[in-house]
Formats: structure tokens, C-alpha cells, sequence
């Protein structure tokens, strides 16, 4: 079998692979972990949704796999070394819930700039603006440039920081974002916009070193993972009203639990992963990678290892190439 459909996928982009490949079309799968792994046995390629998980001990039952695909967002099902290390190529798009990630945030920021009220000039509790806020992204995927030109055009000013980039790095000037050291973005910024790729080292970032040198009154939106945030530091900013309030688009299970610092707090919001999900973007995405599916499926398939029993009588080589005599 050429390819194994676990996810959803749009009406014609199915067509359009069952008219090329041998296709089975099996959500079923995605809630049990055996059958799938049994059902990997002869399977070149598998588009799988977030539930199934694809590590090593799946890779296993794969020895013709070639292709894992993910048409939704992330990939933290999908275990990457195991798959380089047994030459799967991981099939994902970067740039298909741009859009609609920028979008969402933009929603986001306006909702909670006008509904969580500040104390103006004259006393009184009024809304802000987005045209005149100093908005700042920390991380810059493909959705910041996206970000930025939509805050271009109500006329917010644009600052940003991302470890893995040098201040002098050209996409900074066409993203037409400013760089600048994070502790200095939180004290500049009426809001801010966290989309950064986690990496095991930087869990906490955005913890009791930076937290509680916010602007006053800031808000933050964040699409990235949870664990970028301290817990504590951020229930602190929180309940002391120095940020006037947050969105989370996903949030650790369990981190809104009684007992845990986050519990009670009434300017958290949380959404369920739904800034990357819409209409367009998973059409983008679905396409996107069933292409690039198609391609590696329609090369060459790579040479197996031919099986050789072992005879008593012959003394094995155990290095690669003919037995020995």
C-alpha cells in the first residue's frame, strides 16, 4: 500500500491522491495505537493527525516507510530524531497557518485591549487602541511577517526578539520588524504577541527574570508552547494587575487546576488550538503536503535489505556485503 490516510483531509484533495496512489483512508486509527502500528507493515506513507503518535517503537513496525505527514499545526507527536535517524521524512507545511495564526492574534489583541479597561488621564476606565500601541513578537516564524504587516496597517510600532537571530539579520529589515533585546522589549511594549519555537532550553523563559519588568497595563498573547512561561512569575503579573491580561492559545493540562498558581485567575483566557485552525489554512496545509507526498512516493523506492538465513554450516560475516565462504 502506498499511503495510509489516518487525518481528515479535504474532499478533493483525497481524490486527488487515490487518483495517483493505492490510498486507505482509516481515521479509526487514530484511537488505537496497535492496530496502527500493525497497520504500518507495508504503509510507504502515513498522514497522521495530532493523537497518533509516531516514535520510535512505531517506526519499527515501518520498514518501507518513507513519508509521515501532519496537515494540522505542530508536530509534537512526531518523533524527529527517530525519523532521521530511520530516513522518514517528516512532511509538514511552515507557511499554510500563517495567515490565520496572525489573524487570531490580531483578534486577540483588540478584544482585550478595549474589553480590560485602563485608567485614563481623566480618571476614567477606558479602552485602548491598537494604532497606538507599541506591539512586540517574541519569536518571528512565518506568521511575524504576517503580524507585522497587518499591525503596519492599523499603524501600531513593531519591535521583536527571537534568540536564534542576530540583530543584523536581513529579515529583520524585511519584516520590517525592529530587534531589540527582550528584557527591553517587555518594558517598551503595550502588548505583546509570543510565538516562539520551544526548545527544551527554554523552558521558563519568560519567567521571574523578565515577567515582573512588563509595561503596566500590558497584555500578551501567546501561540507557542506553554512551558515558555513560568508558572509562578506569570500568576504574579497576573493577579498584581502590572499585566492587564493574557490569552493563551493551548495551556498545559492540568495548569489551571485548584492548587496550582494559575487557578482562579480571572484575566487568563485559553483557547483550545484553535489559531491555526481555519478553513483556508488546513486547505493550504492539506495540499501542501499531500504534494510533497506525491513526489517522494513517485521516486525511486529504496533498495531493501535482502534477507539471508543463517546456515549452521556457514560462517556468517556480519559485515555488510556477500557472506563469506
Amino acid at each position: 500500500m502506498d499511503l495510509l490516510v489516518v487525518e481528515p483531509l479535504e474532499t478533493e484533495v483525497m481524490q486527488w491522491l487515490e487518483s495517483r496512489h493505492a490510498v486507505r483512508f482509516a481515521p479509526e486509527l487514530a484511537f488505537e495505537p496497535r492496530a496502527l502500528r500493525q497497520a504500518l507493515y507495508n504503509v510507504r506513507a502515513i498522514i497522521v493527525p495530532p493523537s497518533c503518535a509516531i516514535d520510535a517503537q512505531a517506526l519499527h513496525y515501518a520498514p518501507v516507510l518513507r513519508a509521515v505527514g501532519r496537515a494540522s499545526a505542530g508536530a509534537e507527536n512526531i518523533d524527529l530524531d527517530a525519523c532521521a535517524r530511520n530516513g522518514v521524512e517528516v512532511v509538514r507545511s511552515l507557511t499554510a497557518s500563517a495567515q490565520a495564526e496572525a489573524e487570531f492574534m490580531i483578534g486577540a489583541l483588540l478584544s482585550m485591549l478595549r474589553r480590560v479597561p485602563v485608567v485614563g488621564s481623566d480618571g476614567m476606565l477606558v479602552g485602548r487602541e491598537l494604532g497606538a500601541a507599541t506591539v512586540g513578537l517574541v519569536g518571528m516564524p512565518p506568521a511575524a511577517r504576517s503580524m507585522s504587516q497587518l499591525l503596519g496597517a492599523f499603524g501600531s510600532k513593531v519591535v521583536g526578539y527571537d534568540p536564534s537571530l542576530h540583530a543584523s539579520d536581513s529579515v529583520w529589515e524585511r519584516w520590517r520588524v525592529r530587534p531589540m533585546g527582550l528584557r527591553e522589549l517587555l518594558e517598551t511594549c503595550d502588548a505583546v504577541c509570543v510565538q516562539l519555537a520551544y526548545f527544551s532550553r527554554y523552558q521558563g523563559l519568560l519567567g521571574d527574570r523578565f515577567l515582573p519588568f512588563c509595561k503596566p497595563n500590558q497584555v500578551i498573547v501567546s501561540t507557542a508552547h506553554s512551558a515558555l512561561f513560568d508558572e509562578k512569575a506569570l500568576a504574579a503579573v497576573l493577579s498584581s494587575g502590572r499585566v492587564a491580561a493574557a490569552w493563551f492559545d493551548s495551556m498545559e493540562p492540568g495548569a489551571l487546576d485548584s492548587g496550582r498558581p494559575l487557578a482562579g485567575i480571572t484575566t487568563l483566557q485559553i483557547t483550545p488550538r484553535v489559531a491555526s485552525t481555519t478553513r483556508e489554512s488546513r486547505l493550504r496545509s492539506a495540499w501542501a503536503v499531500a504534494r510533497r507526498i506525491d513526489e517522494l512516493l513517485a521516486a525511486a523506492p529504496q533498495p531493501q535489505r535482502d534477507f539471508r538465513p543463517t546456515d549452521p554450516s556457514v560462517p556468517a560475516d556480519l559485515a555488510d556485503g556477500p557472506v563469506s565462504p
